[in-house]
């Protein structure tokens, strides 16, 4: 019997197909290294998630994030991001500059370093950035390398300097080209048309919506939007400052700055509701260099509106802070209730109850 169930067994194996005994042998020179920026080039759905209309966007919240995590350590208080003619996107802000010294692995200047190399940048360390939303480094260097040409001016120690890119390619090394009583960065970049193939059609609504959202995120500070892609005046070239919006342009713009940082936000999606009270909880606090920001008002409505925020990034699918303010709104509703009498302590219907009609950002 056992004999039998052998030869059943070897009938049952396939042959090998001829092409799969023909094929390249695998081995250890059928391993590819990509060095530099090809990985991103090669597979830039990894990086930025698509290279469709979310995908192309996604580029300009990389180069923003850099700013504004500038603004979320205190050294920036204003940032703009402009549409220009042919495509190019303009992000600018005040804060100290990206390097322009010699890094001393690299042996070439830290910019050149940020924007060619992936995994380099100053938020590794915990020290530069205690807070950031984005790596900066990983992010430009991506936008880079996506980019058909990009340029880099740096504000810094009294002198303006400059970099430009081909395809992810420095042009020429970091060059200082005059003196500047400014401070601060403004990257532009022309999407290569060769990677968006679905083409290049920047949506000023989703970027608008996008800034506004973190101006709100990041209190004390000024976001501006400029649609100057009609213009005719050569703002590729250097212009005097950093911002488009002091240039006489005549192009569209809006700008967005908020005090109240998430109680004004708050303020804004109710204001076509109606609130149970007039004042909106607020609580921003550091415990064990965890900073915590909450904003909480009743409105009208059962429906309960929980959005949340990590490092000023959307969290749309939760995660454990969202858990535990709900936790932490149940127990704290619930105890007051019990403590005035408004609450039995047999009630079990009592937890899902509280977090009805709220509208909290933690």
């Amino acid at each position: 019997m056992a004999k039998t169930a052998q030869k059943d067994d070897k009938k049952r194996v396939p042959p090998l197909p001829k092409k799969g005994r023909d094929a390249k042998v695998y081995d250890a020179s059928s391993i590819t290294v990509l060095e530099g920026l090809e990985p991103v080039r090669k597979r830039p759905g990894m990086y930025i998630g698509t290279t469709g209309p979310e995908g192309l966007h996604h580029l300009i919240w990389e180069i923003f994030d850099n700013a504004r995590d500038e603004a979320m350590v205190d050294r920036c208080n204003d940032i703009e991001v402009a549409l220009l003619p042919d495509n190019y996107v303009r992000i600018a802000d005040n804060g100290n500059g990206i390097p322009v010294g010699i890094h001393p692995k690299t042996k070439v200047s830290a910019l050149e370093t940020i924007m060619t190399t992936l995994h380099a940048g100053g938020k590794f360390d915990n020290e530069a950035y205690k807070v950031s939303g984005g790596l900066h480094g990983v992010g430009a260097s991506v936008v880079n390398a996506l980019s058909e040409h990009t340029k880099v001016v740096v504000h810094q120690d009294g002198g303006m300097h400059v970099q430009e890119y081909k395809i992810g390619k420095p042009l020429a090394k970091v060059k200082k080209v005059g003196t500047s009583k400014e401070h601060g960065t403004i990257v532009l970049f022309k999407p290569d048309a060769a990677i968006f193939k679905e083409g290049i059609e920047w949506q000023w609504d989703k970027i608008v919506t996008h800034l506004r959202q973190q101006a709100y995120l990041v209190k004390g500070v000024r976001i501006s939007m400029v649609d100057a892609r009609q213009s005719e005046a050569n703002i590729l070239s250097e212009v005097e400052g950093l911002f488009l919006r002091d240039q006489n342009l005549g192009a569209p713009s809006m700008t967005f700055y908020f005090e109240g940082g998430l109680k004004s936000l708050v303020a804004f999606h109710n204001k076509h509701l109606e609130p149970v009270h007039k004042n909106i909880f607020y609580v921003d606090r550091e415990l064990d260099k965890v900073s915590v920001e909450v904003a909480l008002q009743y409105v009208d409505d059962i429906t309960s509106r929980i959005t949340a925020f990590a490092n000023n990034t959307y969290n749309s699918e939760g995660g454990t802070h969202i858990t535990g303010f709900k936790t932490a709104l149940t127990r704290s509703l619930n105890t007051y209730g019990r403590t005035a009498g408004l609450i039995k302590e047999k009630d079990e219907r009592r937890l899902h109850r509280v977090r009805r009609s709220a509208l909290g950002v933690p």
